[in-house]
């Protein structure tokens, strides 16, 4: 693979997971984190800029861990019922059609 082709890959695959991750947001729980160090990381293996991200985000990434490890029942619960719920959320768009009709609502489909 061609140095131009292995950072392109990286800085898609990188992108999709932080945006991913940001996404994440709006659920609760712990689940933000994980995709966007991820796709940061991925960054780091070709880009400058990325290496610099990484410390505060591990410092970052650590304290959450610290905290969670705090309230492991806690933790798990949210985490599982914001899985749940991107889970339905997802089934739910897909089921009921609802990105065509909220294309069609916006006047885009």
């Amino acid at each position: 693979m061609s140095r131009a082709l292995r950072r392109l890959v990286l800085f898609v695959a990188g992108l999709l997971l932080i945006v991913s991750g940001l996404a994440l947001i709006v659920l609760p729980g712990p689940l933000t984190i994980p995709p966007i160090l991820l796709g940061v990381w991925l960054w780091s293996l070709e880009f400058e800029f990325a290496r610099r991200w990484m410390r505060p985000l591990r410092e970052k990434a650590a304290l959450t861990w610290e905290k969670a490890k705090e309230k492991p029942a806690h933790t798990t619960v949210v985490t599982v019922l914001g899985l749940v719920g991107a889970a339905v959320v997802v089934w739910a768009a897909f089921r009921y059609d609802l990105i065509d009709r909220g294309r069609a609502a916006i006047g885009l489909g």
